[in-house]
């Protein structure tokens, strides 16, 4: 065998070795990438939980929002900010959740629990008045998804809500 032989086999082998290296690069940086929108996820579902949980502590957060469900313009000048910065938040994550679902990150199944109480509290008249002047501060798809859902009868706090008669 002479030199030039040998040379050639010496750079069919580091080519081999480079391709390798490419492709293995390629698979971790794909995997990399689903880890980090896995966490994004997770930190979104820990957040919706945390603000559920946050704003259920309080009586009186409570009690704005069942008046504001009921009717945004009702409430007063302090209420409506408190009222509206929770759905703001609550909408914002629920956004942040949906758009990770439509790009098949989110697993159906989770997603679905999450349409299912936005649809609930998007039936209500005072979260429809809020989100009518506050809609364009989301992404298209969102406003659509949540357009779907208006109209729907309001059931959710409906044993919770009192009634006068």
């Amino acid at each position: 065998m002479n030199w030039e032989a040998i040379g050639a086999i010496g750079e069919m082998i580091a080519a081999g070795g480079v391709i390798f290296s490419l492709v293995y690069l390629a698979v971790q940086i794909k995997n990399q990438g689903k880890e980090s929108r896995l966490a994004a996820v997770n930190v979104l579902a820990a957040q919706w939980a945390d603000l559920l949980t946050t704003f259920g502590e309080s009586t009186d957060s409570c009690a704005i929002w069942l008046r504001g469900l009921q009717s945004f313009d009702d409430l007063d000048s302090a209420e409506k900010v408190r009222f509206g910065s929770f759905l703001g938040r609550l909408l914002r994550n629920s956004e942040g959740l949906y758009l990770h679902y439509l790009d098949g990150v989110l697993d159906p199944r989770v997603w679905r629990g999450t349409e299912r109480t936005l649809a609930d509290m998007i039936a209500y008249p005072g979260a429809q008045a809020w989100w009518a002047t506050r809609k364009h501060w989301h992404t298209d798809e969102f406003v659509e998804f949540v357009e779907k859902h208006i109209g729907n009868e309001p059931t959710l706090y409906e044993r919770y809500v009192e009634t006068s008669g």
